[in-house]
């Protein structure tokens, strides 16, 4: 049932990379489509998919009640990125991979995979812990991630030598998410017809998303994808250390700060998410490594499967 969930989460991801790579093969998509979808992405799908989220899902009761859970997260992520640039250190992660190499780490799929997984395995009562974890995982990747892959360009001495880019400082999805947050704390209401605009846009993030990786498999090959030591380092990240520290966090603190058993197991599921479906698109904005945050991103979406059965056993345990 469990290995079941895995694979319905999953598949339609799949299907609509192998839609984006069968139809860039078939001549449909001109080689700019990829670079329109990008900006398509970032500077307007994505700034309203979180406005709109963050108002669908959150309230000023649920951000004060759920502050235990805040604290955890946060830790969590933070410990994450530590260890995280300490493995780029060590691993000497070349340039243009090391920002996506910790953001696949610490970051995770939460909306398009996490929600519906955790809905499926612990019920709609998980719902307000998914929330948390939602939360933090959206500051995490805009108020800091994004950055982290914005400054390791391929091309360091060309980027030394442009003009200061005020925008960095305030990227489009992170000024969606704060004004979001006004609206969500001054209790300004937003009229349901632009609500519903800014839904119809935000919802084409995901697939646009996964399209953009399609086209970029097909432009490289399928014998693109491998198991190199850095994709290798960031799965291990992904799926082993990122949960590992969150279980840590939660068991060191039982008896400081205990937490509701589907709240501990909401918080650690969510840490062991796949990477965030984006990260070809951050990094092509940046000039970076491409190629592989989209092997990563392939490669843990397929091996979510696997991942999946195997944290559900052991959080019986836990």
């Amino acid at each position: 049932m469990i290995f079941l969930t895995a694979v319905e989460s999953v598949l339609p991801i799949i299907f609509i990379i192998a839609l984006g790579f069968y139809l860039r093969n078939k001549g449909w998509f001109a080689d700019s489509f990829a670079g329109n979808i990008s900006k398509l992405i970032m500077n307007i799908a994505l700034p309203a998919s979180i406005f709109v989220s963050v108002l669908t899902y959150l309230s000023r009761d649920k951000l004060m009640a759920l502050s235990d859970g805040l604290i955890y997260g946060a830790l969590s992520m933070a410990i994450g990125y530590l260890a995280a640039w300490l493995m780029v250190k060590i691993l000497k992660v070349r340039r243009g991979r090391r920002g996506v190499f910790i953001n696949t780490i610490v970051n995770a799929n939460t909306i398009f995979i996490g929600l519906p997984l955790n809905v499926a395995l612990f019920g709609e009562a998980s719902m307000p812990y998914f929330l948390v974890y939602y939360v933090l995982n959206t500051l995490s990747t805009w108020a800091f991630g994004a950055f982290l892959i914005a400054g390791d360009s391929t091309e360091p001495q060309a980027a030394h030598k442009q003009a200061f880019n005020w925008k960095k400082l305030l990227p489009a999805p992170l000024l969606g998410f704060l004004v979001a947050l006004v609206f969500l704390l001054a209790d300004i209401p937003v009229p349901s017809f632009i609500h519903s605009t800014l839904g119809y846009v935000g919802n084409t993030v995901t697939p646009l998303s996964l399209v953009y990786i399609g086209i970029t498999l097909a432009d490289a090959g399928l014998k693109s994808i491998r198991f190199d030591k850095d994709t290798i380092a960031a799965l291990a990240g992904k799926f082993v250390l990122a949960p590992a520290i969150m279980v840590i966090l939660v068991l060191a603190g039982h008896s400081i700060m205990p937490l509701p058993d589907i709240e501990a197991k909401t918080l650690i599921m969510q840490s062991s998410v796949s990477a965030l479906a984006v990260l070809p698109i951050l990094a092509h904005e940046a000039k970076g490594d491409v190629q592989f945050a989209t092997n990563v991103v392939t490669a843990s979406t397929l091996l979510f499967m696997i991942v999946v059965p195997v944290a559900d056993m052991l959080l019986q345990l836990f």
